[in-house]
């Protein structure tokens, strides 16, 4: 009888481990359909990669979407080439690119080899992408005129939906 008991304590140990496990990864995340950033102000930044300096101050009154992304991240490779076509077709939408690369001639071969042509800074520490929350990459932030976060989009993005276009394009609608 000892041993029967011992083994449902075990077994039911285990399941509340899970479980426990499981309701941190989903609090803990802020990956949620209103992650708490949102209607927020976007948290300030500067960084200076070596090269260039690059801060969300110089874009306020504009339409931001930031883009956490790392060359080396299979999800952030598999939305760029929508990602790049969204910058074609919304040219207004400051698309603003930080990638936490530790490796400043990866980062670099990789800005080239794939021709990206929107604002993009490397930042090895991670510090900004930690000040907006964010654990896993790619994650994305929609930031409106007024400094505000509108939406989070979590993970790899088809970023020519009609859906998530459309959505862009009544926050760039927006004249607040």
């Amino acid at each position: 009888m000892g041993q029967v008991r011992t083994a449902l304590v075990r077994r039911f140990a285990g399941i509340a481990i899970i479980f426990s496990f499981c309701l941190l990864l989903n609090v803990g995340c802020d990956r949620g359909s209103r992650p708490a950033a949102v209607g927020k102000i976007a948290p300030a930044f500067a960084i200076h990669d070596g090269t260039q300096t690059i801060s969300l101050r110089q874009y306020r009154g504009q339409v931001v979407l930031l883009n956490f992304w790392a060359s080396w991240c299979p999800p952030c490779i598999e939305e760029l080439p929508s990602l790049l076509a969204l910058h074609r077709r919304l040219p207004q939408l400051v698309i603003l690119g930080v990638s936490i690369d530790q490796d400043p001639v990866a980062y670099r071969n990789f800005l080239l080899q794939n021709g990206i042509d929107f604002p993009t800074i490397r930042d090895p520490s991670q510090a900004v992408m930690h000040s907006y929350g964010t654990i896993q990459i790619p994650d994305s932030y929609l930031i409106d005129r007024s400094g505000h976060i509108v939406r989070k989009y979590v993970s790899a993005q088809d970023w020519t939906n009609l859906e998530v276009v459309q959505a862009l394009s009544a926050t760039l609608n927006t004249k607040r």
